[in-house]
């Protein structure tokens, strides 16, 4: 009888794979070659899931971000306001090794985003998303008067977007292991300045 396979498991292997390359040797290095072998795939077996490397780059990273939606929909769950909030950017944030791993798989897709309009449609789809949730959580705040400031949400969600970005670039860049003062003191910090007329 001939083995079953599982194409969505199979798939998930070679983005698990695709990850460990990144993370040792770089976007370069995320050869196909590479990746199958990292796989314990034939080099020719990878084409019926990813034909290209582009294709298996853009469901990599689309995965990722599906990781971090689903964490963030389990710990949001009955949440709102400000207690979302910072549910939704503790999911974000590169708190552990596992966060710091998709930091740097976000990382090249962004630097190919540059020049390539496919890749940064997916990623402008994904940041109008958190940007969303973001206003959906501030605004919620503001009408339980968690949130007292007078900048707008709008500009609001932008800054918090742009300090969560940044900490994954940081973290994907640095070589210690630990962040001063650590990313929740940072958090905590932005958020307790919400309160502040």
């Amino acid at each position: 009888m001939p083995k079953v396979v599982d194409h969505d498991e199979r798939r998930l292997e070679l983005v698990d794979a695709t990850w460990r390359i990144i993370a040792r040797h770089g976007i370069e290095g995320a050869t196909m070659r590479e990746i199958a072998m990292e796989a314990g795939f034939a080099n020719g077996a990878l084409k019926p899931y990813f034909p290209t490397k582009d294709a298996l780059l853009e469901f990599a990273f689309g995965h990722v971000f599906n990781r971090t939606n689903n964490r963030i929909a389990k710990v949001t769950a009955g949440r709102s306001g400000l207690s979302a909030l910072r549910a939704f950017c503790l999911e974000v944030l590169p708190l552990d090794e596992e966060r710091v791993s998709e930091a740097r798989i976000v990382i090249p897709f962004w630097q190919q985003a540059i020049h390539d309009r496919q890749k940064a449609a997916i990623h402008q789809q994904s940041m109008d998303k958190w940007l969303a949730a973001i206003g959906k959580y501030l605004a919620e705040a503001r009408g339980a008067g968690e949130v007292e400031v007078e900048v707008t949400d709008a500009v609001l969600a932008r800054q918090l977007l742009n300090m969560l970005l940044g900490a994954q670039i940081l973290a994907a860049l640095s070589t210690r292991t630990a962040t001063q003062p650590p990313l929740t003191e940072q958090l905590d910090a932005f958020l307790a300045l919400l309160r502040r007329r």
